[in-house]
Parts: C-alpha cells; sequence; structure tokens
C-alpha cells in the first residue's frame, strides 16, 4: 500500500468503497459515452476548462455527482458545491458573495455545484438567475426528476442539459474490475474470487447504479473474513489473502432492488405511457409486463383503471363497443375484492383492450372542435327550433322528419353551409365498425349528392371547381373520399384526399408533430444561441450564392437526404470528407451541437475559407478542419492515406459516429478503396518495420499534450454504431446529349432533318456509356452496394434523378466532341461521321448562350454500417 497520511489513512477507513472509488479524471470514469466520449463538447469544454452552465439529468447511480466532481478536479475556476435539500436562500447569497470576491481578487469565475437542484423551490432557484445570466457563477445542477418540469425555464433555456442513462452491464462489470484491482482505495490487496455466477449477480441486481453494485461489492467482501481490520499493523486479513466470494453471500449483501418507479416523477409517466401504447399496439405480453412494473412499484390500481377506461374509448372504440363495459366491470369488481386478488382484475381489463380491434375513430370530434375555433358558423334555418318563432321568422321551414321515410331515413343537410361536404368521422375496417362502415359510407353519398344537387342548380359549379382542393373550396370532394376509402394503403390506413384517415388533421397534429418513424432519444440539449444561428445562416449563404441556377437548390436536396438518412443525433461525431464546398459541414454542426464536426478539404485554401467563416463561433463550437494534403490521390483512398487523416483527428480526441462521403467514386478502383479501408479500419495493420508503439493515456490528450505519430497508439477511430453516408453520382446513367439536342434545342418541325444523325448517336450513346470495360462505367449503384456488402457490411441504397438547370459553355462543347481528347467524342464521331456530327456541335454552339439546359443526373444515396 502507499504511504499516506494519518489524516488520509483515517479517511479511508471511514468513507464507503462508493466514496473511495469515485473516479478523479475523465479516464477513469466509466459510462455516458454520449456525453464524455472522445470528442463530445462537454469532454472538450472540460478538457480546455471553458464549461458554460449545464444541468446533469438522471436516474440515481448514473454519475451526475461523480461527473461533478471530476470537473472540479479539472478546472481552475473556484468550485462551490450546495445541496439543495440542506440549504435555502442564504447559501446561495453566500455563494454569489464569495462568487463575486474571487471574481473581483482574482479574475477567476466560481462553478457552482447543486445537487438536487429541482428540490429548490422557484423563489431559490430565482435567487440564482441574476448571476448564472450575468456570468459571475456558472451553474452545475444535478437532479434526478426532468429539468424541462421541475427546474425554473429560465435556468433551463441558459444551460445545456446532458441526460444520463443507468449503466449498462459492461459499465458496472468495469466498475467493479476497478474496485478489485486498484491497490490504494479498492481491494487489489487482496485476492478476491467468485463463485461462477456470483459476480454476474450483483452486476445484474444493480440494475444500472454503480453505487448500489460498490456497496452490495464492499459488503460481501467485508463480511467474508473473520474480521476486517485492513489498516491495521498487520492488516487483518493479511495481504494475498484469498477472499472467496460465494452466490449466497452475494445475494445476500445486494438485496433485490425496488423497481425504479417514483409516482411523481418521469418513470410514472413513462411508464404508463409505454402501458397504453402497448394496449393501443395489441402487444397482450407487453400490456403485461408494464402492468406489472407499476403493481410491483405501488401504483394506484384506479389510476391504472382510470387511463384504461379512457383507451377503452380512444383506442378500441366503436371497433368493439363492449371495452368500455368490460373496463367499468373489472374497476367496480376490484373495489369489492381489493388486492391481491384484484390484480385479476386489472389484468382481464388490461388482455381485453390488448387483444381487442382498434379504431380510434372518436377522434372526429377534434376535428369538429378544430373547425369550431376556427369559425363559429350558423344553424342552418331548417334545423333551428321552430317552436318559438317559426310563424314569425320561418325557423325550422324545410326540415324532413327522418322517421316519415322509408328505413327512418332521409338525405338532408345537417352540417351548417360553410362546413357542407366536410367529413369528420371514417368508421374503420375493424370489429363492430365493419358492419356499419357500408351504411355510413352510403348515406353519406347521398346526403351529399342531394345537397350538391340543390348547390349546383342555385351557384352552377363547374366540375372543374368540384375537384379542387379542400383549400380552395372549403370542403372535401366527397365522391372522391369515398372512392378511396374502399381501399386501404400500405400502412392498413384508410385512403382519402389526404393520403390518409381523414381525420387525420387533428391526428397528425398532435401525434406525428415529428414523423411516425421510431427514433432514438435525444440525451442533450443547448439553449439556441442566435449569434451562432446568424454565422451558420451566413456561412449557408455564402457556398449557395456562388451557384448557378437551381444548383443550390439541387444542392439542398442531396444535403437534406444526406443528413435524413445520418439519424443525426445531438451528440453525434462527424466527419465530413471533401468539406471545402460547405455543403454539409454548417448543417450538420448546427444540427449536432454537443458533438462535434470535422471536415478534410481537398486544399488549404478551401480550409481558409471554412475557418474565415468559423473564427465567429465559439472555439468549443467551430468545425476542426484539416487539408488531407497533396500526397492523397483526387480519385481514391488508399488505406495508409485514410488512417493517417483519423489519427491526426484522434490527436485531438475525436472519434466518430458518423462519416460523410459527396461523390467519392470516380472509378471502379476508387470504389474497392474505400471499402478496403472501412474493412480494414476495425482491425489496422501495422508496417511491418514500425516499431512497437506504447499507448498513449488519453487523459494527457485532454491536457493538451502534444503526440507525435511514434508516440500515438492506433485506437479504432469509429464509435459503436457507427454509420457511413455516401451520395455518389452514377456516370453511366448520366445525360445522354442527343436526348438533350432532341428534346431542348430542336423543335418537332425542323428534328427531321437531324433525326437519322440523333439516332446513331443515341445507339453509340448507350453503347458508350454501357461499356463494362471502361471503368468509368463499369459500376452503378447495385455494384457500389454488393461491393460493400461482400466486405460484411450492411447497405441501404436508394437511387434518384436529379434536374439541374445549367448553362452549357463553347468550351465544354469542344471538350466533349474533340475525337483526339475525348474518348465520347471520337465514339461519337465513329458512329456518325465528322460531317454530320459537326452540325449537332453546330446546334450546340449556336444555343449555348441563350438556352439553361435541364441536365438529368442520377444520384444514389448509400447508409454503410456494420453487419
Amino acid at each position: 500500500m502507499s504511504e499516506n497520511s494519518l489524516f488520509e489513512q483515517i479517511k479511508l477507513t471511514q468513507e464507503p468503497l462508493a466514496a473511495r472509488m469515485r473516479p478523479r479524471n475523465l479516464d477513469e470514469y466509466i459510462g455516458q459515452d454520449h456525453i464524455v466520449g472522445k470528442g463530445r463538447l462537454l469532454r472538450r469544454a472540460i478538457a480546455a476548462d471553458q464549461l458554460t452552465s449545464i444541468i446533469f439529468y438522471g436516474p440515481p447511480g448514473s454519475g451526475k455527482t461523480t461527473l461533478a466532481r471530476v470537473i472540479a478536479n479539472h478546472t481552475k475556476s473556484n468550485f462551490l458545491t450546495l445541496n439543495a435539500v440542506l440549504t435555502g436562500v442564504q447559501n446561495i447569497r453566500d455563494s454569489i458573495k464569495q462568487a463575486e470576491d474571487y471574481y473581483n481578487l482574482y479574475s477567476q469565475r466560481t462553478i457552482l455545484f447543486v445537487d438536487e437542484v429541482h428540490r429548490w423551490n422557484k423563489s431559490q432557484q430565482d435567487a440564482l438567475l441574476p448571476w448564472v445570466e450575468n456570468g459571475t457563477i456558472i451553474l452545475i445542477g444535478a437532479t434526478t426528476e426532468n429539468p424541462f418540469f421541475e427546474v425554473n425555464k429560465a435556468l433551463v433555456s441558459r444551460s445545456r442539459v446532458f441526460q444520463l442513462k443507468p449503466l449498462t452491464y459492461n459499465d458496472l462489470e468495469k466498475a467493479a474490475h476497478q474496485a478489485l484491482t486498484d491497490v490504494d482505495r479498492g481491494y487489489g490487496h487482496w485476492k478476491v474470487e467468485f463463485e461462477e455466477g456470483a459476480l454476474e449477480h450483483l452486476i445484474e441486481t444493480a440494475n444500472g447504479d454503480a453505487r448500489s453494485l460498490l456497496n452490495a461489492l464492499e459488503l460481501a467482501i467485508e463480511t467474508t473474513p473473520e474480521k476486517w481490520s485492513p489498516y491495521s499493523d498487520p492488516p487483518v486479513p493479511a495481504y494475498g489473502t484469498k477472499i472467496y466470494i460465494s452466490k449466497e453471500a452475494a445475494e445476500e449483501s445486494i438485496q433485490k432492488k425496488v423497481v425504479l418507479y417514483d409516482r411523481d416523477g418521469d418513470y410514472h409517466y413513462d411508464i404508463i405511457s409505454a402501458f397504453i401504447k402497448s394496449l393501443r399496439g395489441r402487444d397482450p405480453d407487453a400490456a403485461c409486463y408494464w402492468l406489472a412494473r407499476m403493481v410491483a412499484a405501488g401504483e394506484d390500481p384506479h389510476f391504472i383503471f382510470r387511463r384504461m377506461l379512457i383507451s377503452a374509448c380512444e383506442d378500441t372504440g366503436l371497433a368493439d363497443p363492449n371495452a368500455i363495459t368490460v373496463v367499468e366491470s373489472c374497476a367496480n369488481a376490484f373495489d369489492r375484492v381489493g388486492m391481491p386478488e384484484g390484480r385479476y382484475f386489472l389484468t382481464h381489463a388490461a388482455l381485453y383492450l390488448a387483444t381487442a380491434p382498434k379504431s380510434n375513430s372518436s377522434m372526429a370530434f377534434f376535428d369538429a372542435l378544430a373547425s369550431v375555433e376556427k369559425e363559429d358558423s350558423e344553424v342552418p334555418n331548417h334545423l333551428r327550433d321552430n317552436n318559438r318563432d317559426a310563424e314569425g321568422f320561418g325557423h325550422g321551414a324545410g326540415y324532413l322528419y327522418p322517421h316519415a321515410y322509408r328505413d327512418h331515413w332521409v338525405a338532408q343537410q345537417y352540417l351548417p353551409d360553410t362546413l357542407s361536404g366536410r367529413v369528420f368521422y371514417n368508421p374503420s375496417t375493424q370489429g363492430y365498425e365493419a358492419t356499419i362502415r357500408d351504411g355510413v359510407l352510403s348515406r353519406r353519398e347521398l346526403q351529399i349528392a342531394a345537397i350538391l344537387e340543390k348547390t349546383q342548380s342555385h351557384e352552377q359549379y363547374t366540375s372543374d371547381e368540384l375537384a379542387s382542393s379542400p383549400e380552395e373550396t372549403g370542403s372535401i370532394n366527397i365522391f372522391r373520399q369515398i372512392k378511396a376509402s374502399a381501399g386501404a394503403n400500405d400502412d392498413g390506413l384508410e385512403k382519402s384526399e389526404y393520403g390518409e384517415n381523414p381525420i387525420s388533421e387533428w391526428w397528425v397534429n398532435e401525434h406525428f408533430k415529428s414523423g411516425n418513424k421510431k427514433k432514438e432519444e435525444n440525451l442533450t440539449f443547448s439553449p439556441k444561441d442566435p449569434a451562432k444561428e446568424v454565422v451558420f445562416n451566413r456561412a449557408d449563404r455564402f457556398w449557395q450564392q456562388r451557384l448557378d441556377s437551381n444548383r443550390a437548390e439541387v444542392l439542398l436536396g442531396i444535403r437534406d437526404t444526406m443528413t435524413s438518412m445520418a439519424e443525426l443525433l445531438r451528440h453525434h461525431r462527424s466527419l465530413i470528407w471533401n468539406a471545402d464546398s460547405g455543403l454539409l459541414l454548417w448543417e450538420i454542426a448546427r444540427k449536432t451541437p454537443e458533438g462535434v464536426t470535422c471536415g478534410v478539404c481537398r486544399t488549404e485554401q478551401g480550409k481558409q475559407i471554412l475557418e474565415q467563416y468559423g473564427r465567429t463561433l465559439g472555439s468549443l463550437d467551430r468545425p476542426i478542419l484539416q487539408h488531407r494534403g497533396t500526397s492523397i490521390s483526387t480519385d481514391f483512398l488508399t488505406q495508409k492515406d485514410f488512417y493517417n487523416i483519423l489519427v491526426k483527428f484522434q490527436y485531438n480526441g475525436v472519434i466518430f459516429d458518423r462519416l460523410f462521403f459527396t461523390d467519392p467514386f470516380a472509378s471502379e478502383p476508387s470504389i474497392i478503396a474505400l471499402a478496403d479501408c472501412l474493412s480494414g479500419i476495425m482491425t489496422p495493420q501495422k508496417d511491418s518495420d514500425e516499431p512497437d508503439t506504447p499507448s498513449v493515456p488519453y487523459a494527457d490528450i485532454d491536457k493538451g499534450v502534444e503526440k507525435t505519430g511514434e508516440d500515438f497508439a492506433y485506437e479504432c477511430p469509429l464509435a459503436k454504431n457507427w454509420k457511413v453516408i455516401i451520395s455518389q453520382k452514377i456516370p453511366c446513367h448520366g445525360q445522354h446529349i442527343s436526348e438533350l439536342v432532341r428534346k431542348q434545342i430542336l423543335s418537332p418541325d425542323n428534328l427531321g432533318q437531324f433525326r437519322e444523325t440523333l439516332d446513331k448517336m443515341e445507339a453509340a450513346e448507350q453503347e458508350f456509356f454501357g461499356d463494362r470495360d471502361n471503368q468509368l462505367f463499369s459500376w452503378d449503384s447495385i455494384f457500389i452496394a454488393n461491393l460493400f456488402r461482400k466486405r460484411g457490411f450492411k447497405v441501404k441504397v436508394a437511387s434518384q434523378i436529379l434536374t439541374e438547370k445549367r448553362r452549357i459553355t463553347p468550351s465544354e462543347i469542344e471538350k466533349w466532341f474533340t475525337p483526339e481528347s475525348s474518348a465520347y467524342g471520337a465514339k461519337m464521331s465513329e458512329a456518325c461521321g465528322n460531317a454530320e456530327l459537326q452540325k449537332i456541335v453546330n446546334l450546340m454552339l449556336a444555343a449555348c448562350d441563350r438556352t439553361l439546359f435541364e441536365w438529368k443526373s442520377e444520384v444514389a444515396f448509400f447508409t454503410i454500417e456494420m453487419s
């Protein structure tokens, strides 16, 4: 054991293992890679000592306080700590006074760490706000409650929010290993062994809580020997003694953890949400699981029944009108029987709802409500009350009494005139509603036909007006509506003029605001910085203004497709290859404020221009840029070149979640080269003459220590779940000049004299672009996808034909059609003859000054990831 002062020894004997093993720096910190992983914003901010106010939000034992202590160990700022449970406004004022003194005397900032910050009331939080706002105090708050609900909105809006997740099994395994091997703070002096399954039980039962695991580990180890006095002289047990932990001892040292659930917190809302969504999704297994989670945690059964009653109408609805009766009966039975047998009634109701057919047609009310809120339409005269003033005002005149007609129904208008023909309710094809569907639609068709017949007789609508959009007429074209309703689209939703169920207006607004695709959770948040937005917008405008015609629009479409395919999260770290244009750089930097964006530039000038636009950003917000060097081929990368570039970024402590490439392939060998680079990147090979290099501690990089290639050990530059996104023009499917001349220069009247030449030219182009011996045209999107798949990657591919409006210059025409320097020109000359081909060239030269051509090209988009 290393020598310690008497005070330190006493402290070690009194502190629990969980306190002794708190990480002292980021290198020892375990888990939360999305926050403090290599290259993440928070890690770079800690390394640069440039923190702004932040809030850590996560469950107990996930490392909030530990991370604050790591910051305290690293920062040069004055660091103060408060616990919101034990402090009041006066403590806050004292801290503010100390912060002011430090700034005035030493020009030092003060970081104030507030544990359980959500426990402060509004007045306490308000007392801190002005000092956070003017920069006197940098706040680090820690909370187990959602800060967007429980912390002053003004404080949240001035802070970055980082959500910590429960530690994974691997994270807890690392924490246990640290404790068992650390000589100074843990049990490294003893030979601790576990019965098979004992340590695994401790890790699994800890349920993501490092503190719980270390407490159990401490109890198991220190109660196994007959006597535990490690700091006596000699220590008991003696150093090197074997300590064997049985599975029984492990089970005794960590009692079954209470289900993580707080009836006033996020877990309460998250679990009931998961339960209701399982009922809606007709998954009885999941419904049983979430129901059991709530019951085990002591949730109020009346609350569960209340939510199931709502679901019975909201989600099951008229597809099974008995659902509400079943749930209500189960709720009444529960009140009579109570617990524990009452769990049968909870389960019965949940299983009934989870297996019942589904319809949300009751949402029709909310579409109707939206119409009411837009306008307060008058009641049609024939629907008004005729008991009081029928004689004077004629109210009720024209009303047809349904019971006087066959089947007790007659077609007439019941909606206000301004909403005539509007559809709110559309019966589903599920359960009971399927049996009434035809009748509802048939009556609606007859009803609308009768209304339109009257309307047309007065206003003479044309067929074109009837086919116009709802926005133009103020109502839905009901005939197309009913016709479409007979089928269903691929998602099982009823078709309509809107493409989905006609009640979609309200439903989409409420439930699909960010799309219906499942997305990974965002774990970080930064308040919007208007100054930063100005910089990004200015940089975006810069590259757009340099482009002619609709080139910017085409590139924006490519950019948006790539960023959408990337499924970017705010904490992602991205590398953009050939970033000179700025097309992707600024947008990705905008979308990943808590990550980092890096760019590799073709030219030094491109790098300097991008750096100029980035100077107005804070140092932590700027993209990290490199010039790829003149030694790297413009056509394709070698594996060594790729490694060298990525390792340079690793010197800055960055590894990547996303890699972006725009048009990286110029030939078949360039495709093979990139595939080989990615394939070999996970298991790099050293040159045989390269000496072994020692590992460089990541903490040294954090401290800004410069490292050379000789003393930097290779680490994989790609993070778990990395993804490569590529957009690539496909040359073999490029624009054919014969088609361009035929359709955009010649008219049908003067096509005849050139038809034969253009036909020969078209045949020659088909042969030229289809030449599989030419490495420029021997590949397409399918070839690329299959080549990467053969290397073991999972590939998704989609192609799109883009039309760019562009001008063609005389120099381009000359370049294309000169046989001596152009393979294309030689092919066309051979097929058409020089004289005939010259006529086509002359047509193009005459038209190029006055014509904005529509130039077609195929762009393929790829996502590549590990299988």
